[in-house]
């Protein structure tokens, strides 16, 4: 399970919501053996005087904030940073100087999904890659 939160100047997420949806679900694919149809994200479109940040990130400037269940390897991990930075520059056209990215991982005993605790559940993806 990853549940994605994009954060944005107003206007460049507007313009670029489709394109950074797909950029980030390709990399959650590639990197992390994710299933097509788990795509969960949420854009954040933030008003310049809500978006504080260093003037040389530029308007363009997008954090990405990962929430997953822990087993992933490191190797993992630096894949799907990678695959990020790439396919949002070529799909989304943002410069990796304007991307920031984070991933938080926590014990699946912590996240409750379809009515259950995520320990009990069967998810039909294997989270240790």
């Amino acid at each position: 399970m990853a549940q994605i939160i994009v954060y944005g100047h107003r206007e460049s997420l507007g313009r670029r919501r489709t394109a950074l949806k797909s950029a980030i679900h390709g990399a959650i694919m590639a990197a992390l053996e994710y299933p097509a149809d788990k795509c969960f994200q949420r854009f954040i479109a933030l008003d310049d005087d809500d978006f504080i940040h260093p003037e040389d990130r530029g308007t363009d400037y997008t954090i990405i904030e990962i929430s997953m269940f822990e087993g992933r390897s490191d190797d993992a991990k630096r894949t799907l940073i990678a695959e990020l930075f790439e396919r949002v520059d070529v799909e989304a056209g943002i410069a990796p100087h304007s991307l920031e990215i984070t991933i938080t991982e926590t014990p699946k005993v912590n996240w409750g999904i379809r009515g259950a605790n995520a320990v009990d559940l069967t998810l039909g993806y294997t989270v240790e890659v």
